[in-house]
């Protein structure tokens, strides 16, 4: 066998650099030191001695003069106490302002039955059921077009009420009172003038109550006049609600007829019938016959 040579490798020493190896070692050139040193002068310390000038020890630039104190606050100071009355009027401006208060919070019951709301909202409702819909439109879109075309109508009465009534009582010019009977008084001409034809619930009440026969709208109460208003557009709003329903009626019975003809029991008609009554109504201009039909049959005073 021959023997392997085996090579020992024998670590290296560092050697020191000879004068013709050091002439090729990078220096820094002296004109870039002297570069940074010029640079230290000019910009540095000119912008450290002009901080501690600004804000010597390292405190905040302040001001000398006297802090301008804040002006009122916007809202009002409220105080509620309660005292003994000094008088009979005190007594009179309590109770007027108790019965404002009980008017603000009763105001959407005003809205819903002392106006056109009632017998619009209800129509509505009927047409949707009357189209066999369930979800469309959703109650709150029916709920926003009748509000919307509430104002339309009571557009009239709510000028009145604000020109004779609100404006003046912010003015001063009028009384709580006052302006309650001059608010009153619109509203009322409007749910007369929607019964003047069918006085049967007028006369319903009055009797119910032991009144007099009126001879005018003077005669009549306001907590009269209120019940029976409301009674009438329940019968208005249904009258009207029947008339929907007939034609969508005859649609429904011809097409459970034909399918009854045709053996499909377990098909629901009102599936097959939907289709064919949307077209009918869209058709014939459902949305605008049925606005300018309901706004017509209110008696209005311009």
């Amino acid at each position: 066998m021959k023997r392997q040579n085996k090579k020992i490798i024998k670590p290296r020493r560092s050697r020191s650099f000879t004068e013709k190896e050091k002439s090729f070692v990078p220096r820094t050139p002296w004109y870039s030191v002297f570069s940074v040193v010029i640079f230290l002068l000019l910009f540095i310390i000119p912008i450290t001695a002009n901080a501690q000038e600004l804000f010597p020890d390292m405190s905040v630039q302040g001001t000398t003069g006297m802090l301008v104190p804040p002006g009122p606050p916007v809202i009002p100071f409220i105080d509620l106490t309660v005292r003994n009355p000094q008088g009979g009027q005190e007594v009179a401006f309590s109770l007027q302002l108790l019965l404002l208060l009980t008017v603000l919070s009763l105001a959407p019951s005003i809205i819903i039955l002392m106006t056109s709301f009632l017998r619009i909202a209800i129509v509505l409702d009927f047409v949707k059921r009357a189209l066999s819909l369930q979800q469309v439109p959703p109650n709150q879109v029916i709920l926003g077009i009748a509000l919307f075309m509430t104002i339309f109508i009571m557009w009239p009465t709510f000028s009145q009420i604000y020109t004779n009534s609100i404006q003046p009582l912010s003015a001063g010019e009028l009384s709580v009172e006052n302006a309650y009977r001059e608010a009153e008084a619109p509203l009322r001409v409007f749910m007369y003038n929607q019964m003047r034809g069918r006085p049967e619930n007028i006369q319903l009440f009055m009797a119910m109550r032991g009144l007099d026969r009126p001879n005018s709208l003077a005669d009549v109460p306001t907590y009269v006049l209120i019940p029976a208003f409301i009674l009438n557009e329940l019968t208005v709003a249904f009258k009207i609600g029947i008339l929907l329903f007939i034609p969508f009626i005859v649609i429904d019975m011809v097409v459970a007829s034909s399918l009854m003809s045709m053996g499909m029991i377990m098909l629901p008609p009102v599936m097959i019938s939907m289709p064919f009554k949307l077209i009918l109504f869209i058709l014939v201009d459902g949305w605008g016959l049925l606005t300018e039909q309901l706004i017509r049959s209110f008696v209005l005073i311009m």
